[in-house]
């Protein structure tokens, strides 16, 4: 599966500052953690994600990608808090020995939808922003570089394993090794997972020497090749961003909506 960015993409989302669709994507995150109304999340996922995933034209890449990663995980919290959450006094189902609880269906629902919310925000950040474009952002606001690193290598985690894994299975297909239907997917797993592992330890050495050359931790502040487009409105809209997450946990603190 592409999950990786085009840079000939030119929708109003992609054009936008990478800092002020991180802003998006976490206040979103926060917002679908802090309030407790059951189906808060998939109203913001619905309100604010799913509109900038259409106008950013990536919704053909966006929701494969979300459903094979979150239905996984929904059904996974669903089994285990349907049948082993503690202290309820509903049984909607008994099967055998195990009892489907309501109350567990429906902190599973929250959690999966607040899941969905959280995936889609940090998603449609990966489908419409270069990493480097994010790491040159965030250095020109003067953050720390350790900070620029971790948030620039996690949103790369993804599409270099995909890469690194589509490679390795072609190089299977061509030593004859089947790699059609279920079950030759299957068996490619195993020969496919030790030069997916050892490869990525291999990167980290690589990473390492590029980050010792290019100076990182360096006190004084770089120059830069590439300037990242930013506006007023984009800043205000980030501060409007923040404000909104603080009032969603301030909210929760304080018992309203609940």
């Amino acid at each position: 599966m592409d999950i990786s960015p085009h840079a000939t993409d030119d929708s109003p989302v992609h054009r936008l500052n990478p800092l002020t669709k991180l802003t998006f994507a976490v206040t979103v995150t926060v917002s679908a953690f802090a309030l407790t109304m059951t189906w808060w999340p998939l109203l913001l996922f619905c309100a604010t994600v799913l509109p900038m995933v259409i106008i950013s034209g990536t919704l053909r890449k966006f929701a494969p990608m979300l459903l094979a990663l979150w239905v996984p995980v929904a059904l996974t919290v669903y089994l285990i808090q349907g049948f082993f959450y503690p202290d309820t006094h509903r049984v909607v189902a008994e099967i055998g020995p195990l009892e489907l609880k309501y109350e567990g269906l429906v902190f599973a629902t929250q959690t999966t939808l607040r899941l969905l919310a959280l995936m889609g925000g940090f998603f449609l950040l990966l489908l419409t922003t270069q990493p480097g474009a994010l790491m040159s952002a965030m250095t020109q606001r003067g953050m720390s570089p350790k900070t620029v690193y971790v948030v620039s290598a996690a949103l790369q985690i993804a599409p270099a394993l995909t890469t690194r894994a589509q490679g390795i299975m072609h190089a299977q297909q061509a030593r004859g090794l089947p790699v059609t239907g279920l079950r030759g997917r299957v068996r490619a797993l195993v020969p496919m997972a030790g030069p997916l592992i050892l490869g990525a330890l291999t990167e980290v050495g690589d990473r390492a020497v590029a980050m010792e050359t290019r100076g990182f931790g360096t006190t004084r502040r770089p120059t830069y090749l590439t300037e990242v487009p930013d506006t007023a409105a984009q800043r205000v809209a980030r501060t409007v961003m923040g404000l909104c997450a603080l009032t969603a946990v301030v909210t929760n603190v304080l018992g309203v909506l609940r």
